[in-house]
């Protein structure tokens, strides 16, 4: 195996990118999310920066970035790379890229085969970013959520996307519960996902247009949202545990749905 040669190596003490080259301001952070990105933007990424060290992953991305046309390939210092990421785990890797385009919510509810999670003032990039790899990972969903009050689409979240986020439909609206009610009224179901309701999910259909919608890891819905939705359904069954981590959940809530369209007369 060919050992990872840089093409330079930085000064001793470079400083970091403050911002991201024009047009790519979005920063995106991990080997997976990286190679991601590439895959997905190629020469329209801004930049990628790898770490000077001698690591065989790191120069099978350098390979495929320069492969993909990205023009500005960069070997630099960790330490200008822990400053980009400000805690966040970088995995000797970064990118710049262009805004991730969202989709507009009436396009969504033209979707006759519309599967969506929406997500109700879900503050964790963590969980955030893992609902997002689970839509598009389980059933080529959406995902959905309100302008405030929400975790950021930054770097923390696109890494636990790990990647998934260039793939997704996403779609920010101004006001969760007058989305929900639109909705509806344009006959989707939406799911509240509650644990003290009496109705499972798997006794729903969920083979129309649906969206599922997921509390906040503290408070769960909120009241405006809770009402917005035309049925709640649980998915634990009464027990010690009364509820799931928001991310789990919908990835549990996802493969029901996803189940019953592959097998419609179950």
């Amino acid at each position: 195996m060919s050992r990872y040669q840089p093409d330079r190596y930085p000064p001793r003490n470079p400083e970091p990118l403050p911002v991201g080259p024009k047009g790519s301001p979005r920063l995106i952070l991990g080997l997976q999310a990286v190679r991601a990105a590439i895959r997905a933007q190629g020469a329209r990424l801004g930049a990628v920066l790898l770490e000077a060290d001698d690591n065989p992953r790191l120069a099978a991305v350098q390979r495929f970035a320069r492969d993909q046309g990205v023009a500005q390939v960069e070997v630099v210092g960790r330490s200008p790379l822990d400053r980009l990421a400000g805690g966040v785990l970088h995995q000797g890797v970064a990118a710049w890229a262009p805004e991730l385009t969202l989709t507009d919510f009436d396009e969504l509810l033209a979707d006759p085969a519309l599967l969506g999670v929406v997500l109700d003032k879900v503050q964790d990039p963590q969980n955030f970013g893992a609902v997002v790899r689970s839509a598009v990972g389980l059933a080529a969903g959406c995902v959905v959520w309100g302008e405030h009050s929400s975790a950021p689409l930054g770097p923390a979240t696109l890494r636990a996307a790990a990647g998934a986020a260039e793939f997704a439909r996403l779609c920010r609206v101004s006001s969760l519960p007058k989305a929900l009610s639109q909705a509806t009224e344009a006959g989707v179901t939406v799911l509240g996902l509650d644990a003290q309701t009496d109705r499972s999910l798997a006794s729903w259909n969920l083979t129309g247009p649906t969206l599922l919608v997921i509390g906040s890891e503290h408070a769960g819905m909120t009241p405006a949202v809770r009402r917005a939705c035309s049925g709640l359904a649980r998915l634990v069954a009464p027990g010690p545990v009364e509820s799931l981590n928001a991310s789990v959940a919908a990835a549990i809530a996802l493969y029901e749905a996803a189940r019953q369209r592959m097998n419609p007369s179950s």
